[in-house]
């Protein structure tokens, strides 16, 4: 739900704040440059920490705690405009949940490995994108849905009060849920783990048991498995799509389909258009949730690999519908395709990469394989907004044409990937 929400409206509310088109995905790169840092480092210490509340929910509830103060703040910047300008602060808070929901995020997705066998992975992992499906669908049409019910009125900047509440109430529901599950979920230790792996497993697990260093991260990313590194391209693909979708969505639509200029972000339709594309990310986080429940069954007939490649291919083909669509209600048909590669995105090379790591560094081998989401992210932002003002001429709709063949470049990746858990299988 955070992340729907940040996805939908962080660029409105920073244009709104006095952010250029073309400057949007400098402040964006924020988001992937700390997953660049934080993400190996927590999974590191998560793989490597128990206590008594566990070994990796207290990074869930840290992360949570930090999140929602963003999520309250970044809307509400211009309360400290006595200190500092209202964009640098929302840029700010911007980076505040970057950081707190890479904190949380990695953990979660090792929790979800450590807790199933090989063969419950292509399963967990889709159920987990149908929960983030739902959360995501609430984000993502909350302030339309708030506006419906009568919140009216905006800040001097121009931020609409359902907006406002919005990301108070996300802020609410992400405390409240994270709590849900630290206190009722339960965690294997380091010696129930190692108990479930065989002799050969447990031998390579364990090795000669010498004390946890921050340095061996980089050791681990020299022996990655041949999976990860087959993974790493379909990545950086996939993500790179992903970020100039999330980014230039609210302008693209608003120059394409609602015909406003690029920097008329005072007109009322521009608000209109960050509220439809807010319905528009919430339909392809529904459509997600509903595939999610779809792909172990299509993976058990035809293999995760294809499964991920022929996802990717409709998601590429809904990106670039965008640039032919008559109207707004269209782009409905666009969003469900790229509903469908999200859904794949968030579960298959999940499910891939884990059958190919040993129990002990599922941890930090989540965080290492995150440089592969964060770098394509990182890279769009120094060029993206470069390509809309100098090649695209301020028509943000390219930058979504792009998105969508990055998808399709990723789809043909996918098949140089080594499945270890489906050669055993076969």
């Amino acid at each position: 739900m955070g992340f729907a929400l940040q996805n939908a409206n962080a660029s409105r509310i920073l244009q709104k704040f006095g952010a250029d088109v073309h400057e949007l995905s400098w402040f964006w790169i924020i988001a992937p440059l700390t997953g660049l840092i934080v993400q190996p480092i927590i999974g590191h210490y998560s793989d490597n920490t128990w206590g008594r509340f566990g070994r990796r929910k207290p990074f869930f509830l840290l992360g949570a705690v930090l999140a929602s103060v963003g999520l309250i703040l970044m809307p509400q910047s211009e309360i400290f405009i006595a200190f500092l300008p209202a964009l640098w602060v929302g840029a700010g808070m911007l980076m505040i949940m970057d950081v707190s929901f890479n904190i949380a995020m990695e953990p979660f997705r090792a929790l979800v490995g450590d807790n199933l066998r090989t063969d419950q992975r292509t399963l967990g992992f889709s159920v987990q994108t149908a929960l983030i499906g739902m959360g995501a669908v609430v984000g993502s049409i909350l302030p339309s849905f708030l506006r419906w019910a009568g919140v009216t009125g905006e800040t001097e900047s121009g931020i609409p009060n359902d907006l406002i509440w919005s990301f108070i109430i996300g802020a609410a529901i992400l405390i409240i849920t994270i709590l849900v599950t630290v206190i009722t979920t339960h965690e294997y230790s380091p010696q129930e783990l190692e108990n479930f792996t065989d002799e050969k497993a447990h031998k390579d697990a364990i090795g000669d048991e010498k004390p946890a260093r921050l340095l061996d991260i980089f050791e681990d990313f020299a022996k990655m498995p041949t999976t990860m590194r087959q993974l790493s391209m379909v990545q950086f693909f996939s993500w790179f799509g992903l970020f100039g979708m999330w980014v230039f969505t609210t302008p693209a639509i608003a120059q394409h389909i609602y015909g406003l200029a690029s920097d008329d972000v005072k007109n009322p339709l521009f608000d209109d258009a960050g509220n439809w594309v807010g319905i528009l990310f919430g339909v392809y986080n529904f459509v997600s949730m509903i595939f999610a429940f779809t792909l172990p069954y299509i993976a058990k007939q035809i293999g995760r690999k294809k499964t991920h490649a022929i996802s990717l291919i409709i998601g590429g083909i809904g990106l670039i519908s965008v640039y032919f669509m008559p109207n707004k209600e269209a782009l409905i048909f666009s969003m469900i395709c790229v509903g469908i590669a999200w859904a794949s995105i968030l579960s298959m090379p999940y499910a891939i990469l884990a059958g190919s790591i040993q129990p002990k560094k599922m941890g930090v081998y989540m965080g290492i394989f995150n440089f592969f989401i964060v770098i394509p992210q990182i890279i769009n932002a120094l060029i993206g907004g470069l390509l809309v003002k100098y090649l695209y001429n301020d028509h943000a709709i390219f930058a979504l044409v792009t998105s969508g063949v990055s998808f399709l470049i990723a789809a043909a990746l996918v098949y140089k990937v080594k499945d270890v858990d489906d050669i055993v299988q076969n």
